[in-house]
């Protein structure tokens, strides 16, 4: 065999032979040679008492006082210590100490951090990831691992060079009071697997990791912070569970062990010795079994659990004699460092002994680059620990850690949501609002205030679904996270009277305060109080997400590894524009910029944006106010006249659900569908050309002229009165009833009406004030109803619908205009269409009222061919019939109803859309699309005609289309 062909064999032997050494030998860097070098070299100028100093890491609070911070000084400069152990602080101090205490190093410091969810364990302004426990839930360990990475991406750009973690204790035991949710669990498979998927990350992303606590701080009730905790297993037990996770993780390539202060009888046979001073365990097993070749550590010196055996100085002389390779937070390193240099002179301790912690050590340096050393930069340095990929990361492991334990009936996912009345109640000592408010995304979900059990039934009297949150501190593992005996009567009372889903966004050990769950029909274990975390439970509860995560430890009537996993009832999730290939800062700032010009420029008072892909809406803002007097903001919550939009989102799909059904045909005419166009000129027009405008119908008519005074201008006494009488019964505005024999006048009108003399394209709103008519006969209900128990109830659109005073308070919805023409009031709650208006502000082809969300949903349906929430309302076939251009030759965009992008030149959107899209705008300012390509859903919602509709200035700039092409700039996949 050739050299050329042998040589690939030879490099893949090498890198092999590489790899096996590193995970053997984990401090080796890929260049060992040159590593080698230069760890001799360092060591050989080093003096005795230089080297015994590198065996000391020294503790110090970014916030600490002068007095303090000058003492580490004094230790860099004078004892020579071989690293520092940040705490609490925060990020800009810390990097500024870091930098200080680099510049007094002869030998470049090892620092370290307690950052086992990330720097938020210990500094302010930093990320806090997701806990252990949480993590053990995950059933996928790649995204264990992506937490790891970001984590370790966090440390490095701190200059921490080692983060004392994964914990891979096995928490056996509920009452343990330092570990629970530091441990990823109860399963030893489970937690060695999650351990090594976050060392891969963090150890990926240049950081040094460290499996701790050894031989295992899982099953006791004590902190060894305060005292020494003892372990009374046997040997067996003791190899089978506590020491199981560090044979594999050391075969992965652990950098460092942290060695606990423990009692453990069967291990040590040095009598009253802690695990971590005892030669036995640190030397023979570790060393000598387990066959660890990486850095050991002791746990903090000063902790109770070694502090209370021998006095500073012999504690250190102690662990350093019994294997370990760095002292960490020594309480006396002066004292400790002189009784390790007379042990050295004593022969007590060897050259070649203190030669192999400090040269591993200084592999351990040069493996994190400290052989280059560089200062850590400070410029961006908060907005670097606080990244848009952060929360993608957090956000997705959260998703696939909560679990549902319970699900009697199958109450988890909420299916029919129509016919549900859902009440919130909040338990615990820390907010819901993010629940809440998320929940109300999907139905109208109401909170209610109970503090105990008097008059709880009438509280909960109209609801028939209660989800019960429990909330306590996400500040830190620690925080209290149990049921009060209040909450538990009052969980107990309310689960006995409803169907209840109890939701616990604390540790799972919770459940072990309440003393039967027979009562409650479904469990949510979502681990933490976040905001992300409650956001994701709701999309939960809601069916936009799955069920993915199984629990981590064992409860009364659950054991580790339970969890039903459940599918999606396919309504819209909420995330972050990356999680969809989007780029957030491209978004944001591109329709924050367009939509600021819109508003210095008057085009409209306000608005609302919304963008969703894949299903998940990743932009949603309000901008502005109602009106140009600026003391109403724009809300999520408020509703606008989206106009003609109601023909897309009302009228279409009745007509489309009819379709589906086999009930008319495009193919239809008006006169075989309606009795009154019998005979006229519309009787053969098929409900294909009307939908398309392509039916020579006129443009519109305007039917209010009609009813004014010849001479005043103003409404006729003729056709109006200020109040309601059987004869006057159609609601125009406040004050202002119609003559009830108009609407059928208006469709006579209609029927009587003079077609165009060519048969070219017409955009015509006559159609639908016909197709409203044919739907109200056919059901027998007006179109209120209609929409509202067809679709809008059944899909959750809480805020959608016709006549919205009847439905939401007037500050919630957002004025149309000032009339000084016909109303001569200000149109707030009542359709801005005049013919609209006419027909009891209930149009088919106007009238409807709606937030950004709400449309979003009715679009999202239609992107999925006609199904959401767990039903479907239209078929494929009728979708895909609807969104046709049946006269594109004939130069008509138009699908049957849909708007459609332009064939040629200017149109309805940017021009950047596939031709397979559709949507719609509204005369008032408002306007949807939808693309079934891009899996993309846009929709716009403003009052640009108010306060008057002779302002064109937002149709003049196409702004509404520039924020369109916006958006698909944004796209990155």
């Amino acid at each position: 065999m050739s050299l050329k062909k042998t040589l690939p064999y030879i490099l893949l032997l090498l890198f092999s032979t590489v790899t096996i050494a590193q995970q053997s030998y984990p401090l080796y860097s890929a260049d060992i040679e040159a590593q080698k070098t230069w760890v001799d070299s360092v060591y050989n100028a080093m003096s005795q008492k230089e080297r015994v100093g590198q065996l000391f890491m020294v503790d110090i609070l970014s916030s600490d006082p002068k007095s303090k911070v000058d003492k580490v000084r004094r230790l860099i400069k004078e004892q020579h210590i071989g690293g520092v152990i940040f705490s609490k602080g925060g990020p800009m101090r810390q990097a500024k100490l870091n930098n200080e205490f680099q510049a007094l190093s002869k030998v470049p410091l090892m620092v370290g951090m307690d950052a086992e969810w990330g720097l938020a364990m210990r500094l302010d302004s930093t990320y806090a990831f997701p806990w252990n426990m949480t993590l053990g839930a995950i059933q996928d360990n790649k995204i264990v691992e992506r937490v790891g990475r970001q984590i370790g991406l966090h440390c490095k750009r701190l200059g921490v060079h080692i983060n004392f973690g994964p914990v891979v204790d096995i928490n056996i035991n509920p009452a343990n009071p330092i570990i629970g949710n530091r441990s990823f669990g109860e399963d030893k498979v489970n937690v060695t697997e999650k351990a090594i998927a976050f060392m891969t990350g963090m150890q990926g992303a240049g950081v040094l990791g460290s499996a701790k606590h050894f031989p295992g701080h899982g099953d006791t009730d004590k902190d060894s912070h305060k005292t020494l905790p003892t372990l009374d297993f046997t040997r067996e037990r003791l190899n089978n569970i506590e020491m199981y996770p560090y044979k594999p993780i050391i075969q992965e390539g652990i950098a460092s062990v942290m060695i606990a202060h423990l009692n453990v009888p069967k291990l040590v046979p040095e009598k009253g010795y802690p695990t971590s001073i005892s030669p036995t365990v640190v030397t023979k097993i570790l060393k000598d079994s387990l066959k660890f070749h990486g850095l050991i550590f002791t746990d903090a010196l000063n902790m109770k659990g070694a502090a209370n055996f021998q006095s500073p100085g012999d504690i250190d002389l102690a662990a350093f004699k019994a294997g370990n390779d760095i002292l960490l937070i020594s309480e006396d390193v002066p004292s400790a460092s002189a009784k390790i240099l007379e042990a050295i002179n004593k022969g007590e301790i060897t050259q070649e002994r203190l030669a192999h912690s400090v040269k591993k050590i200084l592999y351990a340096k040069y493996k994190v680059g400290l052989n280059n050393y560089e200062p850590v930069i400070t410029e961006n340095l908060v907005d670097n620990l606080n990244t848009r990929l952060d929360d993608i990361v957090y956000s997705q492991a959260i998703e696939n850690a909560i679990t549902i334990t319970k699900n009697a009936g199958q109450i988890l996912p909420v299916k029919n949501i129509d016919e549900k009345k859902i009440a919130y109640v909040g338990l615990g000592d820390d907010s819901g609002d993010a629940f809440v408010s998320q929940m109300q995304k999907y139905a109208n979900v109401t909170s209610v205030k109970v503090n105990d059990t008097i008059g709880i039934s009438k509280k909960l009297e109209p609801y028939n679904y209660v989800v019960v949150g429990f909330h306590r501190s996400n500040d830190n593992p620690w925080k209290s996270y149990g049921f009060s005996a209040k909450e538990r009567l009052i969980l107990e009372t309310i689960a006995s009277q409803k169907d209840v889903v109890l939701d616990l966004f604390v540790r799972p050990y919770a459940m072990l305060d309440l003393d039967s769950t027979a009562s409650i029909e479904g469990i949510i274990h979502s681990y933490q109080n976040s905001k992300i975390a409650q956001e994701k439970s709701a999309q939960l509860i809601f069916g936009a997400i799955p069920s993915k995560g199984k629990l981590p430890v064992s409860l009364k009537t659950s054991k580790a590894g339970d969890g039903f996993e459940s599918g999606t009832l396919r309504r819209l999730q909420y995330g972050i524009p990356e999680e969809v290939g989007i780029n957030s800062d491209t978004l944001n700032k591109k329709i924050d910029s367009l939509v600021k010009i819109g508003l210095s420029r008057a085009m409209m008072p306000g608005a609302q944006i919304l963008v969703a892909r894949k299903g998940k809406v990743v932009f949603e803002k309000a901008y502005g106010y109602h009106t140009y007097n600026k003391k109403e903001k724009v809300n999520l919550n408020d509703v606008y006249d989206v106009a003609s939009m109601t023909k897309i989102l009302a009228t279409l799909p009745l007509l489309m659900e009819l379709r589906s059904q086999g009930s008319i045909s495009l193919d239809n005419t008006l006169g075989e569908l309606m009795p009154e166009m019998k005979g006229t000129n519309k009787s053969k027009i098929t409900l294909k050309k009307a939908l398309s405008h392509y039916a020579q119908f006129k443009a519109w008519i305007p039917f209010y002229l009609k009813t004014l005074d010849s001479v005043t201008k103003k409404p006729s006494k003729e056709y109006y009165r200020k109040s309601y009488s059987s004869d006057f019964n159609v609601k125009v505005a406040d004050e202002m009833y119609l003559r009830s024999d108009y609407p059928d006048s208006i469709i006579r009108f209609i029927g009587e009406s003079d077609l165009r003399d060519r048969l070219s394209y017409k955009y015509s709103d006559l159609p639908y004030y016909l197709m409203k008519k044919y739907l109200e006969d056919y059901y027998g209900k007006n179109l209120d109803d209609l929409t509202a128990q067809r679709f809008y109830n059944p899909i959750g659109a809480t805020r959608t619908g016709y006549r919205p005073l009847n439905k939401f308070r007037k500050k919630d919805i957002v004025p149309s205009e000032n009339d000084t023409y016909w109303r001569n009031q200000k149109v707030q709650g009542y359709v801005h269409d005049m013919g609209a208006a006419m027909q009891s502000n209930m149009g088919g082809h106007a009238g409807l009222f709606s937030n950004a969300n709400d449309v979003a949903k009715m679009m999202q349906m239609f992107l999925q061919n006609g199904y959401y929430g767990g039903k479907r309302f239209i078929s494929k076939e009728t979708l895909e019939e609807f969104n046709t251009c049946n006269y594109c030759d004939e130069n008509v965009r138009r699908g049957v109803g849909f708007d459609k992008p332009q064939l040629s030149g200017s149109g309805p959107t940017c021009g950047c859309v596939p031709m397979t899209s559709f949507g719609h705008s509204g005369f008032t300012g408002t306007y949807t699309w939808a693309d079934p390509e891009n899996e993309l859903v846009y929709v716009f919602l403003s009052n640009r005609t108010f306060p008057t509709m002779e302002n064109r200035k937002l149709v003049s700039s196409g702004l509404r289309t520039q924020i369109q092409e916006a958006i698909y700039k944004s796209i990155i996949d």
